[in-house]
Formats: C-alpha cells, structure tokens, sequence
C-alpha cells in the first residue's frame, strides 16, 4: 500500500503545493506506481508569443511525478529532473501521466509524458526522488 490510501487523501495532501495548484493543476488519477494530472489552458499559461509557457508544462509533469514519488516513498524530493518539449499544444487542456520505472530502497525514477487534449505529445518529464 503507498502513502496515500485515497485519491482524495492525495488531492488533500498536495493542495498545499501552492503554485502547481495555483496555475490549475490537478490530480485526475491515481495507483501504487501511477499518476495522471490535468491542466486547463488558459492566458494565464501563454508567453509573449501567445504559446504555452514552458514552466506551465514543467509544472504540470512535476505535480504528476511528486505525486507518484511520495505515493512511493512519502516524503520524497526531486534530486534530478529533466524535460524536453517535443511540440507546442494545440488543445485546451494538458495531461500528464507519470509512472515509476525503478523503485528502489532510497530513490524512485520515474518517466511522465504529457500530451494535450487533442493527443498531442508535448513533452517527456524524466526524473530521480530521493527518500528522505
């Protein structure tokens, strides 16, 4: 059993993250080794261009990844996490769905890919959790 025994005691416990739930980040889903969050676009997400912000994407993937890496092994820190943005989003909405790929006694890797609305693949999130 992880950290959590409930979705809702997950959305409970990360209404705290303040600027992911801010910029409207969401928890839609939720397993032992799984986490699906969601986005809805707004303005509020667009840089000069008029495209979403890098960091509205960045933030989205790293509420997914924290929620599967305390869910793994509560209480847990990011200790290396990289992005790479593979196309602009079209869509009103973002997805991402991490999942762990390596769980081991003090750290948990763990891949999210986040897609839009219209199945869009916007970026691959790969990161490292550190048990404290």
């Amino acid at each position: 059993m992880g950290t959590f025994a409930t979705l809702e005691e997950a959305r409970e416990h990360f209404e705290n993250d303040r600027f992911a739930t801010n910029a409207g980040a969401q928890i839609d889903k939720m397993t032992e080794d799984t986490a699906e969050c969601s986005m809805m676009l707004t303005d509020e997400h667009k840089n000069a261009y008029g495209g979403v912000m890098g960091g509205a994407i960045f933030t989205l993937a790293d509420l997914a990844f924290a929620v599967v890496a305390n869910q793994i092994h509560s209480l847990s820190v990011a200790s290396q996490v990289s992005i790479n943005y593979l196309s602009a989003p079209k869509g009103e909405k973002l997805i991402a769905r991490a999942k762990s790929i390596k769980e081991g006694r003090s750290t948990t890797v763990i891949t999210v890919d986040v897609y839009d609305d219209t199945d869009r693949h916007v970026a691959v999130f790969t990161g490292t959790a550190f048990k404290l």
